[in-house]
């Protein structure tokens, strides 16, 4: 049989090698560029925006910090760290990613070059720190975070990628299932931080009180690049421009819109107001908790996880948080514990239940290995199922003490140094006294004009943290 040339634009050269898709690194470097806009400037004017005016710039400015100290630090020695020859079941070798002769080469999944992979994993990794980052605004000492971002990078987030997403880590190769980071990216930030505010300390006891966000509308357009970012935050993961890609950008959309309606339709049944600050944080947890299951779930499973994220996670910030004592004590001001640590355990429970064996296989090319619980049931490979949620709590477990040993040990190891927070008197002032800069040339800190909020009532959430704590009178439902 005669064979078909291929048309000159397609033909093999020294920068397209043949094990090279053209399709796929156009794609994959497309979904990196959206995972990084999440960040810049996505974060970056969602909490310049969420947070109290005085605030504002420092809040900003941790999270360009942030994005790019990881940055130089993932192309120096993380990504290797993290994806490279083992030196122990849960850790790569140092070494840089900066020789052409590296970067040109077939990264260890996909058929696009190192060079894309690197880049795409990057995005990954700082976004982490920016996530926890939202638990220490309003009070972290900025020369700390300095210190803290590289230090997390090295000792925290090299640990649990290696050991899940590396096909050389151990849990990886134990059948965990983190199709795009529910445990490598959103538990790892919620136990971080919540641990890292512990160590840090609270902000002070008016901010705690009185934390109203300076520009809803600012947050609301960070929240929208949020959540079209996740296209390619779980859209680039199968690392080819499949059908499962397809799959997964759905499905994120999905769970994501039904987390928000929930969330929502809780707020008017408990407290009789809409929230469009509670509607964003239904949004996160259901973004945080497809993310493990994305490409390998199917629709109405989505949708029940949307279901659940809208819910559990909200119970735990408005219920359980006013409850106990720990939770009230650590000052966790974007509610990182429960937007992301709350709905990343949930998203890799769920995703233990209802990963469908075809999809799994369509995506790690193993079939028979990874096999949720609902189905080994229905396929009576009930052990396979049962071996599948013991491999998810395996992580979650792994996840969790690694994040809360490491952190803590990184925060011991920092004030050593600087102090981990401001002082009070740096805190009455905040971004002046920080950077010597403000972000807007108004009076005041957000605060309503006289008689308006006892006119008009006041926001559910304004504090995200101390929300939960909020009583409401006046026909609003008090949770007790």
């Amino acid at each position: 049989m005669a064979q078909v040339p291929f048309p000159s634009n397609l033909l093999p050269v020294d920068g397209s090698p043949e094990w090279m898709s053209r399709a796929d690194n156009a794609w994959q470097l497309v979904a990196a560029t959206l995972v990084g806009l999440q960040s810049v400037p996505g974060l970056i004017i969602l909490y310049g925006g969420a947070v109290k005016k005085k605030w504002a710039v420092n809040s900003a400015f941790m999270s360009l910090y942030a994005f790019a100290c990881v940055f130089f630090c993932w192309v120096v020695w993380g990504y290797r760290m993290s994806f490279g020859e083992p030196l122990v079941p849960f850790w790569g070798k140092p070494a840089m990613s900066l020789n052409h002769a590296y970067l040109f080469e077939k990264a260890f999944l996909g058929a696009f070059p190192n060079a894309t992979m690197v880049y795409f994993q990057c995005v990954f990794a700082a976004i982490t720190l920016i996530l926890i980052a939202g638990a220490v605004l309003g009070r972290m000492n900025f020369y700390a975070w300095m210190l803290f971002v590289p230090l997390w990078l090295t000792f925290s987030y090299t640990f649990t990628a290696f050991s899940i997403w590396s096909t050389k880590g151990f849990l990886s190769k134990m059948g965990i299932i983190d199709y795009s980071g529910g445990y490598v990216i959103h538990l790892s930030s919620g136990v971080a931080g919540f641990t890292a505010a512990f160590w840090v300390g609270p902000r002070l006891n008016k901010d705690r009180e009185r934390f109203p966000p300076n520009n809803i509308l600012l947050m609301l357009a960070g929240a929208g690049l949020l959540w079209m970012g996740w296209t390619g935050f779980n859209g680039g993961d199968p690392y080819i421009v499949n059908a499962d890609a397809s799959l997964a950008v759905l499905n994120t959309h999905a769970c994501t819109a039904t987390s928000l309606l929930v969330w929502v339709i809780l707020d008017v049944i408990f407290f009789r107001k809409p929230s469009v600050i509670g509607a964003v944080q239904g949004m996160i947890t259901g973004l945080v908790c497809i993310t493990p299951a994305a490409g390998v779930v199917e629709g109405w499973a989505a949708l029940l996880m949307g279901v659940f994220s809208g819910s559990i996670p909200w119970f735990t910030m408005m219920v359980i948080h006013k409850r106990s004592k720990l939770l009230q004590k650590v000052d966790d001001t974007m509610a990182v514990f429960h937007t992301h640590a709350i709905a990343g355990t949930l998203g890799g429970l769920l995703t233990g239940l209802f990963a469908e064996p075809r999809l799994n296989t369509l995506f790690y090319g193993a079939a028979n290995q990874y096999v949720g619980f609902f189905y080994g049931f229905h396929s009576k490979r009930i052990h396979t199922g049962f071996r599948q949620m013991g491999v998810q709590i395996i992580g979650i477990i792994f996840v969790v003490f690694v994040n809360v040993v490491s952190t803590s040990l990184i925060c011991l190891f920092i004030r050593l140094f600087v102090p981990l927070r401001m002082s009070e008197e740096d805190m009455e002032i905040g971004d002046e006294a920080a950077h010597g800069e403000e972000a807007y040339a108004i009076w005041g800190q957000g605060d309503k004009l006289e008689n308006s909020s006892s006119k008009y009532g006041s926001s559910l959430y304004d504090d995200v943290e101390a929300g939960a704590h909020k009583k409401k009178h006046g026909g609003v439902v008090e949770m007790m």
